[in-house]
């Protein structure tokens, strides 16, 4: 399929720079993908869609100050973006380094006292780097790091997006990414027990998303697009917890293209979800045959990206296209502090 076809014209100014002051306090669309009707909502009114025995399933990654900047021995400034750790047993890591073209394999960029060395070069301003310590690493992630907002938030990050550019499910131990679940930045404690009161059992499972997230689609055929491949894990408790949902009828309502793609990930055995940890690299396009996810909470995606691919994919590329349609000229806001749309 044509890129173009995937399309579409917005406004500068309905690209948010800054959260809503409560989280739930952002703008609901309601598609239904059977009907194609349209409906216009608060988020907090995203509780009366749900029944008992249904699965809200949420992606627990936190993220981290994955954004560097430091200096060459030349005093020139340069930024480190950590992508993944990729050597368990050191403190070798993915980052992008910018300007990739005026630095050398093995020089070390300063943090004052601390340093870390580039040592190898991977190409299109990819590196292998290394720390030379994980204290040396934690020191110059608290001193240096900075809040990983996307290229089109035209801003230095805040205070307050140490908080806000993460949701109420990141989890301590599930640090890892390097660009937010955005579709969960909703959800408050009061949204969540009302949802709860209905009788729905919240599902978590990982995956720390990576830069490659915000990554155009380059090709004109979508079908060359080649997604990165990121860290997911669905564990047996919560693979459990789905399989006797759906058993007893319960619908899954998922939280992010994240976690569809976690849950579209999973091996399928006799009507059963497989737990798994691992890298996935799933590209879901038009003619995908979904086996886990009946619903989803989303964000509104850049125009010609392979999210913008999927919800098309979930919901028809022309209902999407319409529904998005709508949005723009009902001015509701988009991208990571935008306003949220609900796939029926």
């Amino acid at each position: 399929m044509d890129v173009a076809l995937f399309d579409y014209n917005l406004p500068r100014e309905l690209i948010a720079q800054f959260p809503v002051k409560s989280r739930d306090k952002s703008r609901l669309l309601v598609l239904n993908r059977e009907t194609g009707v349209i409906r216009h909502a608060g988020f907090r009114d995203i509780t009366t869609y749900f029944e008992k025995g249904d699965v809200l399933v949420v992606n627990n990654t936190k993220v981290f100050k994955a954004r560097l900047w430091g200096k060459r021995a030349t005093g020139a400034r340069v930024e480190v973006f950590l992508v993944r750790k990729s050597d368990k047993s050191s403190e070798t890591w993915q980052a992008l380094v910018s300007p990739s073209k005026r630095v050398k394999e093995g020089e070390e960029i300063h943090f004052d006292k601390y340093r870390l060395t580039l040592i190898k070069y991977n190409g299109q301003g990819s590196w292998e780097i290394r720390f030379k310590s994980k204290s040396s690493r934690e020191k110059i992630i608290a001193g240096f790091g900075h809040v990983p907002l996307p290229h089109y938030i035209n801003r230095d990050d805040q205070p307050s997006d140490i908080r806000r550019y993460q949701t109420l499910f990141a989890a301590k131990d599930k640090i890892g990414a390097v660009a937010a679940p955005t579709a969960g930045f909703h959800f408050t404690r009061p949204v969540l027990e009302e949802i709860k009161k209905r009788g729905v059992q919240i599902v978590e499972l990982t995956l720390h998303v990576g830069p490659g997230t915000f990554k155009p689609i380059k090709t004109d055929d979508i079908n060359e697009h080649v997604v990165d491949p990121e860290y997911a894990e669905l564990d047996s408790r919560a693979a459990d917890k789905i399989n006797k949902a759906r058993k007893a009828g319960g619908r899954i309502f998922a939280v992010g293209t994240t976690s569809v793609r976690t849950l579209e990930s999973a091996e399928v055995v006799d009507g059963r979800i497989r737990p798994f940890s691992g890298m996935v690299d799933l590209y879901i396009k038009p003619g995908y045959k979904f086996k886990a996810v009946e619903h989803l909470i989303t964000n509104f995606h850049l125009p010609k990206s392979s999210l913008l691919v999927l919800v098309s994919a979930f919901a028809g590329r022309e209902q999407i296209l319409a529904a998005y349609q709508e949005a723009v000229k009902n001015k509701y806001r988009f991208y990571s502090y935008g306003d949220a749309m609900l796939i029926l």
